[in-house]
């Protein structure tokens, strides 16, 4: 069985590889790790770079704000910045909106068993 048959991601990929990903250069991936926050790719003790998939996902965001859509850099972070507490609000909401049908849940059984008492 070869390993293209597997079609197994990686855990991890080099910044040479994601570079290729993009057709961009290593050095653009290091700058822009230092304006981002959100790319944080992991280092081993030699100071080599070591990318994830969120890694690759978040370099993907910043590479169509920046490079298709034509924002600045600072428009970018900008755009992330209110995006990221948009998500944040967004799953808030989520979490009440569950919690309040567990409650809902909850009240209706306790009613049955009260009734039934």
């Amino acid at each position: 069985m070869q390993d293209d048959d597997l079609n197994i991601e990686k855990l991890y990929y080099s910044i040479g590889e994601v570079a290729a990903m993009f057709q961009v250069n290593a050095s653009l991936l290091r700058f822009w790790e230092k304006e981002f926050t959100i790319l944080n790719p992991r280092k081993n003790t030699k100071g080599d770079r070591h990318y994830t998939q969120k890694d690759i996902e978040s370099f993907r965001v910043i590479y169509q704000l920046v490079k298709e859509k034509g924002f600045t850099l600072n428009g970018a972070k900008q755009y992330l910045k209110g995006h990221k507490k948009a998500e944040i609000a967004a799953e808030t909401t989520d979490s009440s909106v569950q919690i309040k049908e567990s409650l809902q849940s909850l009240k209706q059984f306790l009613q049955e068993i009260k009734n039934k008492i």
